[in-house]
């Protein structure tokens, strides 16, 4: 199978987050919303299931079902992104501007996404 450049890109992305999480959990655990227990066992989840997911990707069986996931997983760390913009802390040092942008960047990422549900 022939792979694109564009979901070699979106693989690599959700592998490098992904370890990302697992390397840096401190960061993580500050745009967590504070609502949520267990902050370690989410970030790990987190991590492990965007290398997985980011991965598999790149299997033709399993790409469909990848991206699928990838689709719930966003939409499962959206809460996050509010949390940011919503509580200064959780900023991390961003300009809320950026972060504001970034919403809508997460409908374009799923849109992305389902371009590998079949």
């Amino acid at each position: 199978m022939e792979y694109t450049w564009h979901l070699i890109l979106m693989a690599a992305l959700y592998v490098a987050t992904g370890i990302f999480h697992l390397s840096k959990p401190e960061l993580y655990y500050k745009i967590i919303p504070s609502f949520f227990v267990y902050k370690d066992f989410i970030n790990f989840m987190t991590g492990f299931l965007q290398i997985l997911f980011g991965a598999s990707l790149l299997i033709p069986a399993y790409k469909s079902v990848a991206a699928s996931s990838i689709i719930i997983l966003l939409i499962l760390i959206f809460p996050s992104n509010i949390f940011m913009v919503l509580n200064k802390k959780a900023r991390l040092g961003l300009p809320l501007w950026l972060l504001i942008v970034r919403l809508p960047l997460q409908f374009a990422l799923i849109y992305w996404a389902y371009q590998y549900v079949t």
